[in-house]
């Protein structure tokens, strides 16, 4: 892709937390920009007048993606990039792109790109904590960076990185759609039933998740016990690094409590401090990542040290002998029957948020067993009862409570003196929050206001 912008039309789709710091990097480098987004802008923010002061144009409102025009089109990752108004532009010639991809363009340091339908972002974490880890030790000039689906965005940054460096990304399936470029490293956690409210079908949301390798990856680290991520298993013409937590004969598994690679013991079990039998798979997508990167030693150090990531099984306080956990993050069934499997007691569930077209009924199986109340809210709360009631809960304790609020309240007057209250939505945000992150610290300004 050309990455010079001089007196080129970019066309910036969606005003998000990536594309503001797109849209100064594109006017630094003299390009004409329009800024397009669903939502009016407010003029009085400083950093829209500063965009207007720069000669930004705008074009708002319902009718935001008509008559498109540009020598570039960055796609903001929530907009499919076949729409009729995109398509019709890069018919006329435009390049459609994103910011991501850009980066992946201009980055010269070596990146590890982690995707994945659960666990991607403790993943990309771990793997960014143990090349920080590495660095600091061996005391070279080597920086590293993280980024993508988390955290800032990177783009800002490149200019200051260096072919020593590392950046780790995570990144979603609407990222990968339309990316022409892989990382130096990709790995796939798993690949379930996820975001079918956007992608056409689960074919087309499993070939942007195989889109995190298939443009050169020299790298590639697959989850054996899924079946999706199984199946590319000597057919990805790349360095192949495969892990499992049930099979012994793949590259990194467990044998007697270790985690081992090729038959080496490299981290004891009993030594990583966050909990969750998916906490080991993430363990062992990392050290496929960073393996030769990374010594033994270190890994064992991160293991012993690190809490895991806000808002997954985030542990809030203890009131009353009851203890309160917050996993937002959990935004898919398959993700809470993972966080439901971590807990030594039955934990007081919390579901709520907007279904992505996802079925639910393995979800409540799951939480007949392991679960000792539900209560439900938000949008999708009538969904999730229907699968409840299709897989018989008579005899189960289930509240209804539309307003998140007063669900959080509910589970607190459930709970007594030894139980768990365990947020882990299996939903969306976006019916009451923007993201995850708000609904979790609300989650946690509610419960530490108790």
């Amino acid at each position: 892709m050309q990455t010079e912008f001089r007196g080129k039309k970019c066309v910036v789709l969606g005003l998000g937390i990536s594309n503001l710091p797109l849209i100064d990097f594109l006017l630094d480098r003299g390009a004409i920009v329009c800024a397009r987004d669903q939502k009016e802008i407010d003029v009085n923010n400083d950093r829209i007048k500063g965009f207007l002061d720069r000669g930004v144009n705008f074009k708002c409102g319902a009718d935001y993606l008509q008559g498109i025009d540009g020598d570039f089109i960055f796609r903001s990752p929530g907009i499919r990039p076949d729409v009729p108004e995109i398509a019709a532009a890069v018919k006329n010639g435009a390049v459609l792109t994103s910011e991501m991809e850009l980066f992946f363009e201009l980055c010269p340091a070596k990146i590890f790109a982690i995707t994945g339908s659960d666990g991607k972002t403790t993943t990309t974490t771990l793997t960014y904590k143990l090349l920080e880890k590495a660095a600091e030790e061996e005391g070279k000039d080597r920086r590293v960076y993280v980024g993508g689906n988390i955290g800032a965005p990177l783009l800002p940054l490149v200019d200051e990185m260096s072919a020593d460096d590392y950046a780790v990304v995570e990144l979603s399936s609407f990222q990968l759609m339309t990316m022409q470029k892989s990382a130096w490293g990709a790995a796939m956690t798993n690949i379930t039933p996820n975001h079918l409210n956007w992608h056409t079908d689960m074919e087309e949301y499993t070939v942007s998740k195989y889109n995190v390798y298939s443009h050169g990856a020299k790298r590639v680290v697959l989850n054996a016990d899924n079946d999706l991520t199984a199946a590319l298993i000597g057919k990805t013409g790349a360095e192949e690094i495969a892990f499992s937590l049930t099979k012994n004969d793949t590259d990194i598994c467990e044998d007697g409590g270790y985690i081992t690679v090729k038959g080496e013991r490299y981290l004891k079990v009993s030594d990583i401090k966050i909990p969750g039998r998916f906490n080991v798979a993430n363990y062992m997508c990392a050290i496929g990542m960073t393996l030769g990167f990374v010594s033994k030693e270190q890994i064992t150090e991160i293991a012993k040290t690190f809490g895991g990531v806000e808002h997954r099984n985030e542990f809030v306080r203890e009131i009353g002998g009851v203890k309160y956990y917050n996993s937002s993050i959990d935004s898919s069934p398959s993700r809470t029957m993972a966080a439901l499997s971590s807990y030594p007691t039955k934990p007081i569930l919390i579901c709520c948020g907007r279904d992505k077209h996802v079925p639910f009924d393995e979800l409540a199986c799951e939480i007949l067993k392991r679960a000792k109340a539900l209560v439900l809210s938000g949008e999708a709360r009538d969904k999730i009862y229907a699968a409840m009631q299709k897989a018989g809960c008579d005899d189960f304790k289930i509240v209804i409570e539309p307003e998140f609020d007063k669900a959080v309240a509910a589970a607190k007057d459930i709970a007594e003196e030894g139980d768990i209250v365990l947020l882990s939505p299996a939903c969306t945000s976006f019916d009451a929050f923007k993201n995850f992150e708000e609904r979790g610290r609300k989650f946690k300004e509610i419960v530490n206001n108790f």
